[in-house]
């Protein structure tokens, strides 16, 4: 049965699989490393131009384990999830320091680098190294769980086991697991999408037990739903006499770790009391935004952005560097959260039609 998998589904991928993305172009362990990283709950097409940009800055894992957090993080801003660009800057200075810049050759030595687990270990060896190892990834669930009938959420310990004995038996175990791999992660992510999966294109259309009883949409089962709570934050825009605005950059873990961002402050009467005692100056003006809401894995965020201009000459910010005042039409190398980008446009755009008026 297994055999049968393995030769439909690279007939198929022979065919109609992807065979131009920019990472198998050249299919080295670090390429292969960063695309695997960057494909990490976000789309392909989302995931392409910043690979592009992210390998012309840093060629080669060298060259990233030299380079400076902001500069990362800034090529990292809008993908989101920015946990992953803070492990692949560790995980390379790793690799330099300990493998002499020489990707590990064993699963078990992947996996001790920071943020590559078990399935993006097994990818790497085996698109770059040709090694057999069988992957797990998102697109790889949802195709075991139609085509096997797997019932329960994949997060269940019980229900990944039984997922990752599939993923062992189907794996070849000659030459062609390069293209194994990547034609399972293609099946599921050009076929046997979440919603509306074009199951004549499928080459297990006979055979998929989800197909067979009409039950597509049932696999995998959804991971059970919970609260998630609220919280709000005031963003500060200080604005100070030259038209920069004042940023901070975030404890290096945790939420937006190690990006700059707008001061915060938990109340408008709080923030108001901290800028008069930290720069020693008055307000002249104070400008509410509309408020919005940014949506985390755990909670909703809903800042409440407070632009705020100073009066007179402002007192030096003196943090040993964790705070910046920048322009916003500057092109700043700072890694930003998206609400940050979104609002420093805003800001600009204001400040371009004042002038022009």
């Amino acid at each position: 049965m297994s055999k049968e998998f393995s030769s439909r589904l690279l007939a198929w991928f022979d065919k109609h699989g992807r065979h131009d993305l920019p990472w198998q172009l050249e299919q080295t362990p670090y390429r292969v490393w960063i695309s695997e990283i960057m494909l990490q709950q976000t789309q392909v097409m989302t995931v392409i131009p910043y690979f592009e940009r992210f390998i012309k800055e840093f060629p080669n894992v060298e060259a990233l384990a030299k380079a400076n957090l902001d500069n990362v993080l800034h090529l990292w801003t809008g993908l989101g999830y920015y946990a992953r660009a803070r492990n692949c800057f560790k995980a390379a200075k790793t690799i330099v320091e300990d493998y002499k810049g020489q990707f590990p050759c064993t699963l078990d030595e992947m996996m001790a680098l920071p943020g590559i687990g078990r399935s993006t270990a097994g990818a790497i060896l085996s698109l770059a190294r040709e090694k057999r190892h069988p992957i797990l990834d998102g697109n790889v669930k949802r195709v075991l769980s139609r085509y096997h009938g797997i019932e329960g959420w994949s997060g269940k310990k019980q229900v990944e086991d039984e997922l990752w004995s599939y993923a062992e038996a189907h794996t070849p175990s000659d030459d062609s697991v390069r293209d194994y791999t990547q034609a399972i992660m293609d099946l599921g992510a050009t076929i046997c999408v979440r919603r509306n999966p074009d199951c004549q294109a499928c080459p297990f259309t006979t055979s998929c037990f989800a197909k067979k009883t009409g039950r597509q949409h049932e696999f995998p089962a959804s991971k059970p739903k919970k609260i998630i709570p609220d919280r709000e934050t005031v963003f500060a825009i200080i604005e100070n006499n030259k038209g920069e605005v004042l940023l901070q950059q975030r404890p290096p873990t945790g939420i937006w770790g190690g990006l700059w961002c707008f001061p915060e402050f938990s109340s408008n009467e709080l923030m108001a009391g901290e800028i008069k005692k930290q720069f020693a100056c008055k307000i002249k003006q104070q400008t509410k935004y509309k408020s919005f809401k940014h949506t985390f894995s755990h909670f909703h965020l809903k800042i409440k952005p407070v632009h705020i201009r100073l009066e007179g000459q402002v007192n030096r910010v003196n943090d040993e560097g964790l705070s910046q005042w920048v322009s916003p039409a500057e092109n700043s190398k700072l890694g930003f959260p998206a609400p940050v980008v979104s609002l420093l446009k805003e800001l600009n755009n204001k400040k371009v039609v004042l002038n022009e008026s």
